[in-house]
């Protein structure tokens, strides 16, 4: 047998979308750990693409290891569409990755750090 329910008894939770302050952040971090990853040596062709030396980028820290996570967790290609929640938590996927691959762990950017 179906059950069918009213609409009313099933809560809608908002979601938050990034704020401008989380945004401003997260890219600082991008910048923060093109910038570690550079300093270790560990380019992008060591991460990525073994024929080439590349360097890290902000923007390509954002395109090649952010974007990936983001995309493999919640098929959303823009960082825009993001919630507060799904940053943080792509977040920790991608530092764990680089603390424990590459010993490269950066906080997130807040007031505080």
């Amino acid at each position: 047998m179906i059950s069918f329910y009213p609409i009313s008894r099933f809560r809608m939770e908002k979601k938050e979308k990034r704020t401008i302050q989380q945004n401003n952040a997260l890219h600082r971090y991008f910048r923060l750990l093109a910038d570690e990853l550079n300093l270790a040596g560990l380019d992008m062709k060591k991460i990525l693409k073994p024929e080439i030396d590349i360097s890290w980028t902000p923007e390509s820290v954002k395109e090649y290891l952010w974007r990936g996570i983001q995309t493999a967790m919640y098929q959303k290609r823009s960082t825009a569409e993001l919630t507060t929640d799904e940053i943080t938590k792509i977040y920790e996927v991608l530092n764990r990755y680089t603390s424990e691959k590459h010993g490269i762990g950066i906080l997130f950017p807040s007031e505080d750090n």
